[in-house]
């Protein structure tokens, strides 16, 4: 047990974190590269690494940790239900389960006769979608070009970049993309052989991009018209994220399906499948399953923070300060910062210039964790207590990190 936790004892040349970052390359497979920092506890907004520097957390695990870190609602409700009931497998109901079923088709307004499977990641919400989708008998889906699903083989079916798919390729078959936000591309490619539409509102991972205005409208047209499926994955989006609890509501369109995960759990791994009406008849018994899935704890969890998302109307706060952030980066961040997309507290700062690395790495040098999702975007993703004051020295501290990044380009 005296090794779980870095001490200074552990240190190469005073620096405890460098003996742990030493430690994982030699006992994790090296498949997300060498971790920017050994991180050893979180509070709030902010988080601490193994040698007592502190970071303003900007990317909540990459749109997860709703609540932050250690929220005290959060911490116990799980420590609650571990304590009284933690993992039973899915041949049992539970009340975390069922209750959270039950909340989740409220909070989307879904029609009698929806329902809810739940699984562990967004990977396999997606994967769980695509089995839906195949039970129709229908062989095509439709996705778009950016489109990221997750990493598993169905998920990455759907999922656009090549570096991502040609090193497992074959994938399972069907899935076709689409030119992004292009209307009239998707009304060609529709027919009665079509068995969904999957679409995020945003796309995360090519920028935070949204879709065009009456984009959504168009496919839930298109997809009613034939018959066909419309999946909304909200992976990412979901969850107050964008200051609506879901994004697809803005839109004013309902869709079949809808997948969560990330912000659900506040930093537990859960995830949501939700089938409206007829969609959700299309996998039966032992068609799909998952051993840890709605499993108490984590349902707990989900439970607590979409309790603390209400209780605080964080979504109010979501839009007020992700306002004022983008207003912020947008002035600061000027000439370099040409335009700041996205929505609420998701946001994706656009570049003039293939900096985003060089901007992320001087911005945690400086005490900030930001995200360069494309070598021409930073993609902010805060936690949605994050207050103006912490927004505020983000944006102060901006100017000088954008010099530095350019600078050092300029060098190069």
């Amino acid at each position: 047990m005296s090794e779980i936790l870095p001490s200074a004892r552990d240190g190469v040349d005073g620096r405890p974190s460098q003996a742990w970052l030493d430690r994982y390359a030699q006992s994790v497979m090296p498949t997300y590269g060498v971790p920017q920092r050994f991180l050893v506890r979180g509070e709030g907004s902010y988080v601490w690494d193994a040698d007592g520097r502190r970071y303003l957390d900007l990317l909540a695990g990459i749109a997860t940790n709703a609540l932050g870190h250690a929220h005290p609602t959060l911490t116990g409700a799980v420590s609650a239900q571990l304590a009284t009931l933690g993992h039973v497998s899915n041949f049992f109901a539970t009340g975390p389960q069922v209750a959270l079923a039950e909340r989740l088709l409220d909070l989307l307004d879904a029609p009698d006769g929806s329902r809810v499977f739940f699984a562990n990641s967004g990977a396999e919400a997606n994967e769980g979608a695509f089995k839906i989708a195949r039970r129709t008998g229908r062989p095509r889906i439709l996705a778009l070009e950016g489109a990221f699903h997750g990493r598993t083989l169905g998920a990455l079916a759907l999922t656009h970049r090549p570096a991502y798919r040609e090193p497992f390729e074959p994938l399972p078959g069907g899935a076709e993309h689409l030119p992004f936000g292009d209307v009239e591309a998707l009304r060609a490619a529709m027919a009665d052989d079509v068995a969904a539409v999957v679409l995020e509102t945003i796309q995360g991972e090519s920028g935070v991009r949204p879709l065009p205005e009456g984009y959504l409208a168009a496919a839930r047209e298109v997809t009613s018209a034939h018959g066909a499926l419309l999946v909304v994955d909200e992976v990412q989006s979901g969850i107050g994220r964008t200051g609506q609890w879901f994004a697809h509501t803005r839109h004013g369109v309902v869709p079949d399906v809808v997948t969560l995960a990330k912000g659900l759990g506040g930093g537990i791994p859960i995830a949501a499948v939700v089938a409206f009406g007829s969609a959700a008849t299309l996998l039966g018994a032992g068609q799909h399953g998952t051993t840890f899935g709605g499993n108490p704890v984590a349902s707990a969890a989900a439970l607590a923070t979409l309790h603390v998302i209400e209780r605080d109307d964080l979504l109010a706060n979501v839009r007020a300060v992700g306002a004022r952030l983008r207003d912020g980066v947008l002035a600061a961040g000027a000439p370099l910062v040409t335009g700041v997309t996205g929505e609420g507290l998701w946001l994706g700062a656009q570049l003039a210039r293939p900096v985003a690395a060089r901007l992320a790495a001087a911005a945690l040098s400086a005490g900030f964790i930001v995200n360069a999702v494309t070598p021409d975007v930073v993609r902010l993703a805060p936690p949605l207590i994050l207050t103006t004051d912490q927004a505020d020295s983000f944006v102060a501290a901006l100017p000088a990190l954008i010099q530095q990044s350019t600078s050092d380009e300029a060098v190069r």
